[in-house]
């Protein structure tokens, strides 16, 4: 079995468990997986509030944007540039979790920088949502793109097994008898991920309440699970490193 945040195959048998050297195995999904959930919610949140002209003050949002674009960015950059993290070996590690926390974590540091710097004319746009749309449309080919690695990445989970706590892990390592149980977790996650950037570029264009609904629930549900999920694994990871020491 493998985990795709970095452990699985580096953990070697002691007597009584297990040990990780951590010195050569640093994770730091935990704040990853927090960040995009809270940037995953706050965007739903901004684009309802657009469609439905509702009161938006853009240095707020180019604040809140602006902090979860500097950590998904610099911990994303430097998980993608790092071949791999650990030295044990983990290379998908990169491309699972770095890839996709450095494109959200540019996208909302770009977003951050237009509503401070042009947010007022957002606001006083006389249809926001159709100001906004044009604004992400040429971006959103991106997110289209990384809707479709989502897809690949949920696929890869459920083929090779990934995302599979030790037993040594509070908590999730319950379930490591039953490894599919929690690959079907996290790459249900991607594909709710997936699906919601996939349809992105259509609801723009469209504008259909049928679209920019789906894009919205599926961004939304999957915001609010990685977001408990990552403060989960505060104690979980936190746990798993106390019991392998």
């Amino acid at each position: 079995m493998r985990r795709a945040d970095g452990l699985g195959d580096f953990l070697t048998g002691v007597e009584g468990g297990l040990e990780i050297d951590w010195a050569e195995m640093p994770t730091y999904n935990t704040v990853m997986s927090l960040a995009a959930g809270a940037g995953l919610i706050l965007v739903v949140a901004l684009g309802r509030r657009l469609l439905r002209g509702d009161a938006v003050e853009p240095e707020g949002w180019a604040l809140a944007f602006g902090v979860l674009g500097v950590l998904l960015s610099t911990t994303g950059l430097h998980m993608t540039l790092t071949w791999p993290l650990a030295p044990g070996g983990f290379a998908f590690d990169n491309i699972i979790f770095g890839e996709p926390s450095l494109v959200f974590g540019v996208l909302m540091l770009a977003a951050a920088y237009y509503l401070w710097r042009r947010g007022d004319r957002l606001t006083a746009a006389a249809d926001p949502g159709a100001l906004a749309a044009r604004l992400a449309g040429p971006v959103s080919v991106l997110v289209f793109g990384m809707g479709l690695g989502s897809f690949a990445i949920a696929a890869s989970g459920w083929a090779f097994t990934l995302f599979v706590a030790p037993p040594q892990e509070p908590i999730s390592g319950a379930f490591a008898d039953t490894p599919l149980l929690e690959a079907s977790f996290i790459s249900g996650l991607y594909v709710l991920v997936g699906i919601g950037a996939v349809l992105f570029p259509f609801a723009l264009r469209t504008r259909a309440t049928a679209l920019t609904t789906a894009v919205g629930v599926a961004w939304a549900v999957s915001g609010v699970v990685f977001l408990l999920f990552g403060a989960l694994n505060y104690y979980t990871h936190i746990g798993l490193i106390v019991n392998t020491m």
